[in-house]
């Protein structure tokens, strides 16, 4: 790690990046136990309702619940007072996240989507995106999801395997994965599936199986990802037995993404494999340091302005969330973005496209010139985890396995301007 060089540097922005829109719904039927998102469980009483009822439960008063219409409501005042920000910019992606959003109703997504085309400018040709997982799947439902604006379904698969299901928490076993699948292509043409691998006892013949029946399905993008045991989640505390070593892991990485790539999915970043024009547009965004606005409960948001780039968080619970709304004052953390931090968080993001980027949106995206981490840059290219010519800066194969080692050259030294 070596010192980043901003004396005399002024940065600001020139152009703002597009804009993006993340939407959190922090309610699930059961918490996995690999999860470290902000989920909550909703826990009615055994038998009383059934899992597409969930967002009524807070109504009826059955255990702890939550009202969707209120919600609902309550993501469209956060968004107004969110509009200062960024007024007059156009929205160029929307990401529903969770938690679960499949857990609300097609009326509800589609009064929150109204709501929002009616307080700000959506582009037309939005890519609008909701996750899903297998067990909230019901015909009539994604069909008035996709009548509500929504083009793109994200489906929580991790595996098609009833056994690696039940290690990982899942509500729903192999069966119902395939028929959230089937439901989803009757619907939409833009589906992302979700898969897990060196999951515990998992074997390399098991893994490419999952990846098998995905791209049977002919979906249009798939993301793969290793399992990670994150803190503050139950496998962290409860170390599930016979994970694959390292050794194993990579030979199910690299075989995952050849296999991927001979079926015609192009992998664009560290986990995310698309056929050509399928890319996830929202994620892009992100990747290339773009902005976007986070609303619901723990959201984050990355704002720029020609003065320089904001951070922010929202209330995690959604009871506080719910009610810092109504006081007005959603944001429970902001910083602004130093610039000695600007060049790691940059990194970070753009270094995760496998076809790395052009040199020019460094200083697009941060207002620095490259040459202030011409050194680190330098670095990196002696250690072979980069490839740098006049007009783009990528990372190798080496690079793309050992990113965190890549990505610490660009970090700052305490102490540093």
């Amino acid at each position: 790690m070596s010192v980043i060089d901003l004396s005399a540097l002024k940065g600001g922005l020139k152009e703002l990046p597009p804009l993006s829109l993340y939407i959190h719904f922090p309610w699930c039927v059961k918490k996995c136990p690999y999860c470290d998102f902000n989920s909550h469980e909703f826990k009615p009483q055994a038998g009383s309702i059934a899992i597409h009822d969930a967002a009524n439960v807070g109504r009826n008063g059955v255990g702890q619940g939550f009202d969707e219409m209120a919600y609902v409501d309550t993501l469209l005042r956060d968004f107004e007072l969110s509009l200062p920000a960024i007024w007059g910019r156009p929205i160029t992606t929307i990401f529903m996240g969770g938690g679960t959003p499949s857990l609300f109703s097609p009326q509800a997504m589609d009064a929150l989507l109204a709501g929002l085309r009616a307080r700000a400018r959506i582009h037309p040709d939005a890519e609008i995106t909701m996750e899903a997982n297998p067990g909230t799947f019901e015909l009539e439902r994604f069909a008035g999801y996709r009548e509500a604006g929504i083009n793109r379904l994200s489906i929580g698969i991790q595996s098609f395997d009833p056994g690696h299901l039940k290690a990982l928490g899942r509500i729903h076993d192999g069966d119902e994965a395939r028929r959230a699948v089937e439901i989803a292509l009757t619907h939409f043409d833009n589906v992302n599936l979700d898969l897990m691998y060196a999951l515990p006892q998992q074997t390399l013949e098991q893994a490419l199986a999952d990846i098998d029946t995905a791209i049977a399905y002919g979906v249009s993008h798939i993301s793969a990802y290793h399992l990670t045991i994150e803190p503050n989640t139950l496998f962290a505390v409860q170390l599930p037995a016979n994970l694959p070593d390292d050794d194993l892991s990579a030979d199910m990485q690299e075989a995952i993404e050849a296999r991927l790539e001979a079926a015609g999915y192009v992998h664009y970043e560290t986990s995310a494999f698309g056929k050509p024009g399928r890319f996830a547009r929202h994620n892009v965004n992100y990747w290339q340091f773009g902005d976007y606005v986070g609303i619901g409960a723990g959201a984050h948001g990355k704002i720029s302005a020609h003065d320089g780039i904001v951070r922010e968080m929202r209330y995690k619970q959604p009871a506080a969330y719910i009610q810092a709304v109504a006081d007005g004052q959603p944001v429970q953390t902001r910083h602004k973005v130093g610039r000695k931090d600007l060049p790691f968080e940059f990194m970070m993001n753009l270094l995760r496209l496998t076809g790395g980027f052009e040199s020019r949106l460094f200083t697009e995206r941060t207002g620095l010139p490259v040459s202030c981490i011409q050194s680190q840059l330098q670095q990196a290219l002696a250690e072979g985890l980069i490839e740098q010519d006049l007009t783009h800066i990528r990372p190798t194969l080496k690079g793309q396995r050992f990113l965190n080692e890549l990505l610490t050259l660009f970090l700052h030294e305490e102490g540093e301007v």
